[in-house]
């Protein structure tokens, strides 16, 4: 009677960790995680082998098709120059249609950097994402689009990042 019960058990445990790992919301979440984290391999399992990146309501850039490798290039020319990044994710709205899937979520970046005009560069916005579900089953971002809000704090503070980075490569 153990046996079975404990095969029962492993079993639903089983299924529980294949549902959570292949949760469309549970990859974005790991996404900024591991972003945070600046974890650049874990980064790339969440991108699909192309990602449309849409920064256009910040940045006036047009939405642009990359390779996970080109977005983590991006983001490496500026995150690691902060002491420390947060993005915090709530509000998710998920809907998934066979192997696709969309998430909404609201999205808070706190960038952190000391410097004596404000240590902190928050942006507020949302961001849509959509996914699809690979051959293996896992679900991958195939865009990415940030819905910006408002900024407050130290603005200056990116182009200081931005020079951190140079200078750590000399």
């Amino acid at each position: 009677m153990k046996t079975i019960l404990l095969g029962v058990f492993t079993l639903i445990i089983s299924n529980l960790n294949a549902q959570y790992m292949n949760n469309p919301t549970e990859v974005v979440t790991n996404l900024f995680i591991t972003t945070d984290q600046k974890n650049w391999e874990e980064v790339e399992k969440n991108f699909s082998t192309t990602v449309l990146l849409d920064y256009s309501s910040m940045t006036n850039s047009a939405p642009t098709t990359l390779t996970p490798n080109q977005v983590i290039d991006a983001w490496k020319g500026i995150l690691p120059g902060f002491e420390a990044t947060h993005h915090q994710l709530g509000n998710f709205v998920s809907r998934i249609e066979g192997n696709k899937a969309v998430v909404f979520c609201y999205g808070t970046a706190s960038h952190f950097l000391s410097n004596k005009k404000g240590n902190v560069w928050t942006v507020i916005g949302s961001y849509d994402f959509e996914l699809v579900k690979n051959a293996e089953g896992a679900w991958k971002i195939t865009t990415m689009k940030f819905n910006f809000k408002y900024q407050d704090g130290n603005t200056e503070l990116a182009a200081q990042a931005i020079e951190n980075v140079k200078n750590q490569k000399k």
